[in-house]
């Protein structure tokens, strides 16, 4: 009898081992799943993250590579630091034709659409849909002295659109030389526009965006001297992609604007107005239109009030 009994005490023993193991294996089987789960959101975040910014470094790498057609007209002769000529204050138009924008909205998503290297063959297709749609955009141009261009440039005005600089020559080597090449570049554009458009711009975007890795000068000396001059810069934190050489479909580039719109409260979007830019003007309409569609969402442009987009700090 007592070998039974050890036997059925041992049994018992056994089977309360199992029910514990049942129980403990799937708890800790969930419980290991649960902090992977955790750890591999960690590593998606900063995969994310990292994703991101090598996206954005590829934008404006794509920017610099891309050729540009416009004429050199840096001045070979500038020596000094370029110092704008007088011009009378009272007839200065600052960012004319702007309306007023509230920026200050709570709970309103505001959009930027920009549009780099103009004006072109594009520029009136542009407009025309812009107009359409009762929606002012943002054009950083670049100097175009050809007769053609003239009207474009003021028609940009005349719509209430914002006329920024990008550039007049849109030349990376030369632009890029020296703090003294990159503000007469900018200024000659400034004057340029104003005796075309009556319109003393202040606005402007660096070529290949603050970040650019071709520049001889350190960026942070050119946005110091931009901070001298009263000027303000916009990057972008959108890119639509249609920088490549290569050719993208309207399709992709409304993706590429609109696939992760969301996550800002300020999106400025990243364009281009050239002639071999067909793809952007024909995915324009129905980009609008999707942008529009976005609850709490507006479509602005850049004002005296608008938020700068930086891809590298001031400091």
């Amino acid at each position: 009898m007592a070998g039974i009994d050890a036997e059925l005490a041992a049994r018992r023993r056994r089977i309360r081992l199992l029910k514990k193991l049942i129980i403990i294996v799937p708890l800790s089987t969930i419980l290991i799943l649960f902090i992977l789960c955790i750890i591999l959101g960690v590593r998606l975040y900063f995969v994310t993250k990292e994703l991101r910014n090598l996206r954005t470094q590829i934008e404006t790498t794509a920017v610099i590579e891309q050729t540009d057609p416009v004429e050199d007209t840096v001045e070979s002769d500038s020596l000094q630091l370029y110092t704008t000529s007088e011009v009378d204050e009272s007839e200065r138009i600052v960012d004319a034709g702007l309306e007023e924008t509230p920026e200050a909205e709570e709970g309103i998503r505001k959009v930027y659409l920009t549009f780099d290297d103009g004006p072109s063959s594009n520029t009136g297709r542009i407009l025309d849909i812009l107009a359409e749609y009762d929606v002012k955009a943002t054009f950083f141009v670049v100097g175009k002295e050809e007769e053609e261009y003239q009207a474009l440039y003021n028609r940009i005005v005349q719509e209430g659109h914002t006329l920024a600089m990008h550039s007049y020559s849109h030349k990376y080597n030369e632009i890029y030389q020296s703090i003294d090449s990159y503000a007469a570049d900018l200024n000659k554009l400034q004057e340029f526009l104003y005796d075309t458009t009556g319109v003393w711009c202040r606005y402007c975007r660096f070529p290949g965006g603050s970040s650019n890795t071709v520049s001889s000068v350190d960026m942070h000396d050119l946005i110091a001297y931009l901070d001298e001059q009263d000027m303000t810069y916009f990057d972008w934190n959108i890119s639509s992609g249609d920088a490549a050489s290569a050719y993208i479909s309207p399709e992709d580039i409304i993706k590429n604007c609109t696939g992760n719109i969301q996550d800002f409260d300020k999106a400025m979007i990243l364009m281009h107005d050239a002639s071999n830019k067909d793809s952007t003007v024909e995915a324009l309409p129905a980009l609008i239109e999707t942008i529009q569609a976005l609850e709490d969402t507006k479509i602005v442009p850049i004002t005296d009030d608008t938020e700068p987009i930086h891809h590298i700090s001031n400091d």
